[in-house]
């Protein structure tokens, strides 16, 4: 079996994880864990990324001699270099507040219908584009001359080589979303300076072998592999789906929710339902909504253990399952629960505000959190399918979430859908797979995905009925 290392950096913990790939053969080893915890300087929220680099060269470290290695990281957020290539500064975290009011600062200047049909993106706050536009004045973004998205910067402090992955970059909001390259024109309209942006990569290019200083630090040299970088466009790639009649849910703090499609779908329907066209491996597109996810669980979680009271997962989620369904639901993608803080008590008000039975104990607040997102999930694959035109059979949902099994039984019975949980770690999967591909492994995605199908684990959740989701679609649509 051939060895890969996978570096995969999420937005509450990262890892180093192995994985070993033979004829009829894939299986995982973690090797090092560490969290990622945001550091908010002079009124600013920044990530950690030298700290998040340290983590990695150690699990590097652990790993030993492998064959090659490939970063994903989340979207959006980057780094700006000068011309000697020092970090100027430490890159904002994309919860940070400074994007407000910006999206809507640039609909002024370009409408959001063309910019939809140009960039094909939903409209977040925190895209690229409006980080940009909100940094645009600062001294850093004036003298930067290189800007590399997260993984991006992770592969050039390993090899020395700029470059920015495709799946990745079409994220940013600055990919024309037709020909797969940079929208320099947008940019130049927007005050930016295109000259930032770097020459694109695509999975399963080659950035360099390790320099000499960082192989000397983890002990071996290897070449790194352009992953599909992007962790939900990894994640994708892990799921272990037989044909193409299925939807797909990326489920950890984020929620990405939708369906691979051979082509972007830019309809004025489409944008007013704010899906997303990013690219995917392989001219693939993915076609999908974001969800707030189980971050209002972790963030709920993080607040009763600092406020001292009982939050042991497992005992939640046993009290949230004697909790009657659809009792409460909230529209999980309401901007107030997009910040860090009290969670539980923004549940608690939105619910008095919609005249709602109002959660009180812990169990009932994780209940609420479950039912909201199985509603989105409900609500966004349906749409994505009407808008879309392709139907699924399926839906896989991957990632973390997949170890939830009340919340994968209840986005079976809101999509009335089977649900396919697992694997849980797709997207280091993903990772591996694109670089086993590279060695010549593996010629293709329907290769990757049978190999997937035989050998990773997975639980089925048939859709049972009793709950009239219908009615709490329509509550909230």
């Amino acid at each position: 079996m051939t060895a890969f290392a996978a570096v995969d950096l999420g937005a509450s913990s990262g890892r180093v994880v192995v994985g070993r790939v033979g004829p009829d053969a894939l299986d995982l080893h973690e090797v090092h864990r560490f969290a990622n915890e945001p550091v908010r300087l002079a009124g600013t929220l920044h990530w950690d990324v030298p700290a998040l680099y340290r983590e990695a060269l150690a699990g590097l470290r652990q790993a030993g001699p492998v064959t090659s290695i490939g970063v994903d990281s989340w979207a959006v957020d980057y780094g700006l270099l000068d011309d000697s290539g020092a970090l100027l500064g430490a890159p904002v975290h994309y919860r940070d507040r400074r994007t407000e009011g910006v999206a809507a600062a640039v609909a002024e200047r370009i409408a959001p219908d063309r910019l939809y049909r140009r960039s094909g993106l939903q409209e977040l706050p925190f895209n690229t584009l409006y980080q940009l536009v909100a940094a645009r004045d600062t001294a850093a973004y004036r003298v930067a001359q290189h800007l590399l998205l997260i993984p991006d910067l992770v592969g050039f402090w390993l090899t020395g080589s700029i470059g920015a992955e495709v799946t990745n970059a079409s994220t940013t909001q600055l990919l024309d979303v037709h020909k797969r390259v940079w929208d320099r024109e947008l940019a130049t309209e927007l005050g930016l300076r295109p000259e930032l942006l770097p020459q694109l990569r695509q999975p399963g290019d080659r950035l360099g072998n390790l320099r000499a200083d960082v192989a000397d630090e983890v002990g071996y040299d290897a070449p790194v592999i352009a992953v599909a970088s992007h962790d939900t466009a990894s994640a994708v790639i892990g799921v272990p789906a037989v044909d193409a009649r299925f939807a797909y849910i990326s489920c950890g703090t984020w929620g990405l929710a939708g369906l691979e499609l051979d082509r972007p779908v830019l309809t004025e329907a489409s944008r007013r339902a704010n899906f997303t066209n990013e690219a995917g491996i392989d001219g693939t597109v993915r076609y999908l909504r974001n969800v707030m996810g189980l971050w209002l669980l972790q963030e709920s979680v993080r607040w009763w253990e600092r406020s001292g009271s009982r939050a042991d997962l497992p005992t939640l989620l046993a009290d949230a399952a004697g909790v009657p369904a659809g009792r409460t639901v909230i529209d999980v993608d309401d901007a107030r629960f997009l910040p860090p803080g009290d969670m539980p008590s923004r549940i608690v008000a939105y619910a008095e505000e919609t005249a709602q039975p109002v959660p009180s104990a812990p169990g009932e607040v994780v209940r609420c959190i479950l039912d909201s997102l199985a509603l989105a999930f409900r609500r966004t694959l349906r749409q994505a399918v009407a808008l879309a035109g392709h139907d699924a059979d399926v839906v896989h949902l991957v990632g973390g979430g997949a170890r939830n099994a009340l919340l994968c039984q209840l986005t079976a019975d809101a999509t009335g859908l089977p649900v396919v949980a697992g694997p849980v770690e797709a997207t280091a999967l993903g990772n591996v797979l694109v670089q086993a591909r590279a060695a010549g492994l593996l010629h293709s995605l329907a290769d990757a995905r049978e190999l997937l199908a035989a050998t990773q684990r997975t639980v089925r959740y048939e859709p049972r009925s009793g709950v009239d989701w219908e009615g709490l679609t329509r509550r909230y649509r």
